[in-house]
């Protein structure tokens, strides 16, 4: 990893090597939920530069937690799936989760309030089987938002 490590044997120390970097935590959520494709998860971290996404895929295919697989049907395109040790993760990564919810202010995340990752990640749990099978359009009004980023649509 890119930190100098903490030089001991222990696997708290060992496990944070590897997942405590900045961004790698949420980068986890995404993977743990199902995104596989670059874009799609600079989209679920959407302030974690370009840069930084790419080095902590990297990171994490070294680590073996990850791995980046070719796609067949695109030329060039990469899709990263969760090893079976990326996978044994997804409870470490659902309890974080869950510690948060419970014991971090929600005033204080409330101010951090991002309604395009509130939709992007909306759209990972959408059944559309209710919606009528003609296409169909959503709107999503945040009225307590400015107007740039108070309407949503699917």
């Amino acid at each position: 990893m890119t930190q100098a490590g903490y030089k001991q044997f222990c696997p708290v120390a060992m496990a944070a090597e590897v997942l405590c970097t900045r961004w790698t935590l949420v980068l986890m959520r995404e993977l743990v939920a199902g995104t596989t494709r670059f874009n799609d998860l600079r989209r679920g971290v959407p302030k974690m530069s370009p840069a930084l996404l790419s080095t902590r895929l990297k990171e994490l295919e070294i680590a073996g937690v990850i791995e980046r697989r070719p796609l067949k049907t695109e030329k060039g395109v990469f899709e990263y799936h969760l090893t079976p040790a990326g996978q044994d993760l997804r409870p470490v990564v659902e309890a974080v989760g869950m510690w948060g919810q419970k014991w971090v202010e929600s005033s204080l995340s409330l101010k951090n309030l991002d309604p395009s990752l509130l939709m992007w990640d909306m759209r990972r749990n959408l059944d559309p089987s209710p919606l009528p099978s003609t296409r169909t359009v959503v709107q999503f009004l945040y009225s307590d938002l400015p107007a740039t980023k108070s309407h949503w649509w699917w």
